[in-house]
């Protein structure tokens, strides 16, 4: 295995491809990570934590659907996933340039 940080940098990083193509950030992280936990040190435990992050940012939107149309708090939901999907690739891609496991708050683990 070879330590490559740049390659989990992009993979952090990669979470933010929504912002231009409107999807991705869940798909291509899974790819970087499939095609890569086996060749590049701590690519599994990185890639673990970011496909975790995603499918919860999708359950925390699901549920903000039902609220929005209840009650009208699933707006402020929605703002603050936004904020949180757009935030913690950027704090987590610096820290795996710096070698250190990221981690991801409020991440349900899908994937041991």
């Amino acid at each position: 295995m070879r330590k490559d940080n740049q390659l989990l940098v992009i993979t952090h990083l990669s979470q933010l491809v929504t912002l231009v193509l409107g999807f991705g950030s869940l798909l291509l992280p899974l790819i970087i990570w499939l095609t890569q936990k086996d060749k590049v040190y701590q690519m599994d435990e990185h890639g673990k934590n970011i496909v975790n992050f995603q499918l919860s940012l999708i359950v925390y939107c699901l549920l903000c659907i039902p609220l929005m149309l209840l009650c009208g708090i699933g707006l402020v939901g929605f703002i603050i996933i936004g904020i949180v999907s757009l935030i913690f690739p950027i704090i987590n891609a610096i820290k795996a340039s710096n070698g250190e496991v990221a981690k991801y708050p409020l991440s349900l683990n899908f994937i041991n």
